[in-house]
Order: structure tokens, then sequence, then C-alpha cells
């Protein structure tokens, strides 16, 4: 398979494109066009995670499961949605988070996280596409498959990162990465349903900064402009 990926990735994981599963993912991918389904998000986007986190330049990595499945939102980042969209409620307590745990945070205006995703912080979802307005209707199709190589990759040929893990889901991807080398910090998922009973008061931007800092890496600036 052809596949436009960005290079320090491609080199990592370009065998994959070639594995039964990833065959298979993409004649799925091709049937839902073919049968008039609107997949989010577009195909140009699909890996902006990667695309703007480079292999060697990732320093935390923030797990989300599904990309979002309204209209304009999804962009190929967990937890962001494009400018001009309305800021969904996970993204509301993320932010409100920051402003109890970073001095001086200020709230945005928007919801796009695209300056996290370039300044390290890879912004991957467990399934990479969703069909409009149906959640989770792409799990199972093999994506996870390939973003659990992701995880496994960055846990193998990394040190010193910093794996932010909220809720059940994402925290059980723990297995996948090697505790001696790196970090993994775990907190209720930032949902309304959830951010109550864990997520607020978890303090995971300082401390994730707090251990780049040790590990000799820059910090992060969380605040998005």
């Amino acid at each position: 398979m052809s596949v436009k990926l960005e290079k320090s990735w491609l080199d990592v994981l370009g065998d994959e494109f070639d594995r039964a599963y990833m065959k298979t993912l993409k004649a799925f991918l091709l049937k839902e066009k073919q049968n008039g389904a609107t997949v989010y998000p577009k195909s140009a986007d699909i890996f902006n995670a990667l695309d703007h986190t480079p292999f060697d330049k990732v320093k935390v990595v923030i797990l989300g499961q599904d990309p979002y499945h309204g209209t304009g939102q999804a962009h190929g980042l967990s937890f962001s949605v494009q400018k001009g969209i309305a800021i969904p409620p996970s993204l509301k307590n993320i932010y409100k988070e920051l402003s109890g745990d970073i001095p001086g945070f200020k709230v945005p205006a928007h919801g796009d996280l695209t300056k996290w995703a370039d300044e390290g912080v890879l912004l991957l979802n467990a399934t990479l596409t969703v069909r409009a307005h149906e959640a989770g209707s792409h799990q199972g199709k093999g994506w996870e498959i390939f973003t659990d190589m992701v995880i496994s990759k960055l846990s193998e040929q990394r040190e010193g990162l910093v794996f932010l893990l909220w809720g059940r889901y994402a925290q059980n991807k723990a297995e996948l990465i090697d505790g001696k080398k790196h970090t993994v910090l775990k907190a209720a998922h930032p949902s309304p349903f959830s951010a109550y009973n864990g997520f607020f008061g978890c303090a995971h931007f300082s401390k994730t900064n707090e251990i780049l800092i040790k590990e000799g890496k820059s910090p992060v600036d969380w605040q998005i402009i």
C-alpha cells in the first residue's frame, strides 16, 4: 500500500501497511466510501497526530478512543476539534483542569490542540476514523492493531516518555508500555460522566512537566492561543 505519512513514522511503521489487517481495513474504508457513507476525519487528516508529532519528537502521549463523529469536528488529533467548532464537553473539562493546575492558564476560545501536537504531545486516538454521527462505528476494523503498534514502538525505541491514560479504555493500554523506561499517569476520563471521579485534581499537566524536566527535556507550554 502507498501511504503518505511523516517520514520518521513511516520508517518505524512502514511494514504495517503491507500486513493483512491493514489491507482489510483499507478495503473496509473504500466500501464505506462506495456506499456513500461520510467518514471523519477527512482522508488528509487521518494520520494528523503522527504527521504533527514525529517519532523522535514525541515527549507525551494522550490517548483517546474514537474521533468525534459530529460534522466538522474531527481532524486527527485526540480530544481536539477544528477552529470554529464548539468545544466538546470533555475538552472543556480538560481546560478546567488546566486552569487549576497550570498557573496563569487562560481558557482559549477554540478547541484546536495542534499547538500541543507540534510541541511533542502525541494526540492519538485508538481508532482513527468513524462514520458520521455513529460513535464507535469503525471500532474493531483494524485501527486498534495499528495504534497499539504505535504505542509499542514508542515504548520499545524511546525513553522517558509520559503517557497520560484517562479512563478505563486508555488505562488498558498500559500493558503495552514499559513502566521502567516511561512514566504512566492514570486518571478518570474527562467526560462529564466521570471527570469528578478523579480527573479533576489529577494535576497531570504540571506533573508531566516536572517529569520532563527531570528527564532533561523541555516542558510543554500548555497554553493554547
